[in-house]
């Protein structure tokens, strides 16, 4: 039988978003692992080693603007899901993401708790 459980790598550097994001992925039996990156270089040799399939994006990394990245992945790898997790939240940026391909947008402060029913509703 296929595993269809997905594999999510989380690219943010703040380690306690990290660790809440962790507690929260513990909800979804969906998830065979998660992995971590802190910045854009070490994100892009994640995601050209390790297949992703859903990426939760931090949009202020300290090399590099998340929408950088974004734009990548949806070059190299359109299949992957991304859920932009931001603080940076207002209309514009969330236009931006839409418009590169982000597949859900999130306020840090006010959408978090969202982000376990959204992975599990993937497929």
């Amino acid at each position: 039988m296929e595993d269809t459980r997905k594999v999510v790598l989380v690219v943010e550097d703040s380690l306690l978003i990290i660790e809440r994001i962790l507690r929260l992925l513990n909800e979804a039996d969906n998830i065979k692992m998660v992995i971590h990156a802190a910045n854009y270089a070490e994100s892009l040799k994640m995601i050209n080693e390790i297949r992703a399939d859903i990426i939760l994006l931090d949009l202020n990394l300290p090399d590099k603007s998340g929408l950088e990245l974004l734009k990548v992945i949806k070059s190299n790898q359109p299949q992957v899901k991304v859920i932009v997790l931001t603080n940076h939240a207002s209309d514009n940026y969330r236009e931006i993401c839409t418009y590169m391909g982000a597949d859900h947008f999130f306020d840090k402060s006010s959408d978090f708790d969202k982000i376990p029913a959204t992975i599990i509703a993937m497929n």
